[in-house]
């Protein structure tokens, strides 16, 4: 459960596709230190990353207040959609995600599944 796995905290960034990135605060913490380790030829991203980032706490119904800055860094109007990531969850506009994932369904699967199985 998210609310006791990351103890209610969460950050928020920006995400180079144009969505925003929500992560519990223990994986914000592996994800930042990562970042802040590359080297000086990725400093815009890292600016973009970290100088985005907003710490936020679910609140007792379990919604979070995201801030007008980073609703409008996305896009995100009133309808969104919220995706399961691995480590952080995703949050677009719904029709900006409906757009994107059209085109990606419109042209070829990534070499890296020519393999895969599902």
């Amino acid at each position: 459960m998210l609310s006791a796995t990351a103890e209610n905290q969460l950050t928020i960034t920006k995400h180079p596709h144009g969505c925003l990135m929500i992560f519990p605060r223990p994986e914000w913490e592996k994800f930042r230190d990562r970042i802040a380790a590359l080297p000086m030829a990725a400093q815009w991203w890292k600016r973009i990353f970290l100088g985005n980032a907003m710490d936020v706490e679910l609140d007792g119904t379990g919604r979070v207040l995201v801030s007008p800055e980073l609703r409008e860094a996305a896009g995100i109007g009133k309808e969104t959609m919220l995706l399961g990531m691995g480590n952080h969850f995703e949050l677009w506009d719904k029709a900006t995600y409906e757009a994107r994932e059209a085109e990606a369904m419109q042209g070829e699967m990534p070499d890296v599944f020519k393999d895969f199985s599902f």
